[in-house]
């Protein structure tokens, strides 16, 4: 059944209070267990596809965001994080609880795809199995992994053996006869797979019949880290580690709503137009590289292309060195607001914004020369990798892959953070739904990215010295009440970049999980590439625009 005919014709939108939903899932519920910004549902764990059918069918709830999985002393609990991407400030938490002596529970994949490798992700660490799940086995660890990591009873010292058996020709057994089809590996030390990603290639003759990505060899428990550090001052250095293509304020700021929103901490107005400011730098650097490194695998030019865009990316660079101190890992925000205030004297950095942002058109118009415009690129690009917009939204696809399929879906404007509201700003859009759309709403979004720092620029010229309050008065020691929950999210350069937090009454988290872009993004490959040829399989891939460092985390 395709997802169009799975969803009905009428979807009543308004169901939206907390008082709504409990009278919409009815007798479904079993508690109520309420997070800071979303209501909470307790549900059965053989009810699990009963309730987020009614969820996503009769109120709407279309986007699966993220699965969160943990234990305690008496439970494990997976907790599936509902938006829409009509409103995502309007969310609702469904809480799953299984027995620590049989942790089962119902598999939310046959309503929303996405829930595939964020339920593999959840048996991987921390051993919650899920009934009808279609491919539940390990996804970052090795097959052959003994435990969970994330269980209360993981032996870290056991060790790890890997049986010769599995070291076998996968393709042994059918070396006795021809077949039809070839087996073909793509990575994961190859350029084109834009870091260490292992395609499992299926080939009937030159057409792609199956793709699988081998993912997990850039895992560095960033997750546990942050579990281990406390809110106000060990955690913030590591966001920078996750997404680390010049990103790295995106991601600060993913941390700092996060903490900020748990322990009810404003930041000023004046430290909120510089987030915004070094935020969309970062954006434009992000961009800046995938666009180059795209050409580059699409045909191949190195030289001129992907030289250009690395060129204006390292004049970003030069912008984000002299407001942060560094060029890539920054460790600017702080709770509260930033580290530090504009570098002096101020004219002449804002002298550095405005020449970069002077000559950005002529450089756009560059890139559209030589690469939109280039007819090679064309071919290679409209029609391949089509993702319609549904099952975009099935796979829980964000940024500019959703925004590439027509889904007008942007969280700087749609749950309003920072001082994105209060300036002029468009979301680019295309409805091609292909690798190129994707690449055209990248070059759109470099351009609205140089309309807010521009705006941002002249609200800071003009800001009254005395007013110039770059941090709020935080508590030396942040210890949010106990059991106390929160999921938010803000829009990265790849797409939603979510964390939740569940407090324990200490300084330090008790459950730390970083919702990803490019996890779910990196799961539509195969609806893109399925039936197509190498070459476009390559294409779409690269129009993904994934970090490993975040995939994988």
């Amino acid at each position: 059944m395709s997802l169009e005919e799975s969803t009905p014709d009428t979807i009543d939108t308004d169901v939206t209070t907390a008082e709504e939903i409990e009278d919409l899932l009815g007798d479904l519920v079993l508690d109520r267990d309420d997070h800071l910004n979303a209501p909470g549902f307790v549900v059965r764990p053989d009810e699990v596809q009963d309730t987020l059918f009614r969820l996503r069918d009769e109120a709407g709830f279309d986007h699966l965001s993220c699965v969160t999985a943990q234990e305690y002393e008496d439970r494990y609990e997976s907790i599936y994080h509902l938006k829409k991407y009509d409103d995502p400030t309007d969310e609702v938490s469904v809480v799953v609880p299984t027995p620590t002596d049989d942790p089962v529970s119902e598999s939310a994949e046959p309503v929303y795809r996405t829930a595939d490798w964020h339920e593999r992700e959840a048996y991987d660490l921390v051993g919650i199995e899920y009934d009808d799940h279609p491919d539940l086995r390990r996804i970052l660890l090795p097959e052959t992994w003994q435990g969970h990591p994330l269980s209360r009873d993981y032996d870290q010292d056991r060790p790890q053996v890997v049986p010769l058996r599995e070291h076998a020709n996968p393709l042994q057994e059918d070396q006795a006869g021809e077949g039809d089809t070839m087996f073909l590996n793509i990575g994961p030390h190859h350029p084109a797979t834009h870091g260490v990603l292992h395609l499992k290639t299926v080939l009937d003759g030159e057409q792609v019949v199956d793709v699988e990505s081998d993912i997990g060899y850039l895992h560095r428990c960033e997750e546990q880290i942050c579990q281990q550090g406390t809110y106000r001052y060990q955690i913030m250095p590591y966001p920078d580690r996750w997404d680390y293509i010049s990103a790295g304020l995106l991601n600060e700021w993913a941390y700092a709503r996060v903490a900020e929103d748990l322990a009810d901490i404003e930041v000023p107005e004046y430290a909120q137009v510089i987030r915004t400011m070094g935020a969309e730098l970062c954006r434009i650097a992000a961009h800046m590289l995938a666009v180059g490194t795209f050409a580059l695998d699409v045909y191949g030019d190195f030289t001129a292309i992907f030289m250009y865009a690395v060129r204006d990316r390292e004049k970003v660079q030069n912008i984000l060195e002299e407001l942060t101190g560094q060029r890539l890992m920054f460790n600017y925000f702080r709770l509260g607001g930033v580290v530090w205030d504009l570098p002096e004297p101020r004219e002449d950095f804002f002298e550095m914004i405005r020449d970069f942002l002077d000559d950005l058109p002529e450089a756009l118009e560059e890139y559209h020369d030589m690469i939109s415009a280039n007819e090679i690129l064309q071919v290679r690009t409209v029609d391949t990798g089509v993702l319609p917009p549904e099952v975009a939204k099935s796979y829980g696809a964000t940024g500019p892959v959703a925004r590439g399929s027509g889904i007008d879906y942007d969280l700087r404007r749609d749950d309003p953070y920072g001082y994105y509201d209060e300036l002029d700003w468009n979301v680019a859009v295309e409805d091609g739904c292909d690798n190129y759309s994707r690449l055209l709403v990248r070059l759109r979004e470099v351009e609205e990215s140089a309309k807010i720092i521009e705006q941002c620029v002249d609200l800071l010229e003009d800001w009254p010295e005395d007013e110039r309050t770059i941090q709020s008065n935080v508590p030396r020691t942040i210890r949010p009440d106990d059991d106390t929950e929160i999921y938010r999210a803000v829009e990265g350069a790849k797409g939603e970049l979510g964390i939740y937090v569940r407090a324990d009454g200490t300084e330090k988290p008790a459950r730390f999980k970083i919702r990803s872009p490019c996890f779910s993004n990196l799961q539509t490959l195969p609806e893109m590439s399925n039936g197509e040829y190498i070459p476009d399989l390559i294409a779409s891939l690269g129009s993904l625009d994934i970090v490993l460092g975040e995939v994988d985390r």
